[in-house]
């Protein structure tokens, strides 16, 4: 870590727009809300990035996690009782707050795009957006650590107050 950087900057693209004022009862995972819509209006600056990406039924979204305040190498996941360390979690807790959010993309209206899939709150800052590209992103495993217990609660479950 002595070549690192002390301060690294980032500049949000866009922001996003959504249902959820609050964390506190947005789904926890993309792929629990399939049909949760959402949109990103992008910033004029950064509009001229979009072109060709209608032809894309996913996209990488990445984002500030801004309204979580707490940093914590430890922590309780919302699809489990018991503790983890926070990079073996999704949780947004975490040291940089980047939220990682794969969502469908259903329309492109000027410089905003309309998507399906979401779990983010109203006014997250996005970071960036990528392609979903199978071919570079599925991998097959069976081997998903503590998840492996919990995957069936997925649907259900939402954020609640403890990564406030």
């Amino acid at each position: 870590m002595d070549h690192a950087p002390d301060d690294i900057v980032c500049r949000p693209i866009g922001v996003v727009r959504s249902r959820f004022a609050v964390p506190e009862g947005v789904p926890i995972q993309t792929a629990g809300a399939p049909q949760e819509a959402g949109r990103i209006e992008v910033a004029p600056a950064y509009a001229a990035g979009l072109r060709d990406i209608e032809g894309f039924e996913y996209l990488i979204v990445l984002t500030h996690l801004h309204l979580c305040r707490q940093e914590r190498l430890e922590v309780v996941p919302f699809l489990d009782d018991r503790s983890h360390g926070v990079f073996a979690t999704r949780a947004p807790a975490r040291p940089n707050r980047i939220g990682l959010s794969i969502v469908r993309l259903e329309s492109v209206v000027g410089a905003c795009l309309h998507f399906t899939g979401n779990d983010m709150v109203d006014g997250t800052p996005v970071l960036d957006i990528k392609p979903y590209v199978p071919r570079f992103d599925v991998r097959q495993t069976e081997r998903v650590g503590w998840f492996a217990e919990r995957l069936a609660d997925l649907d259900a479950a939402r954020a609640d107050g403890r990564m406030a």
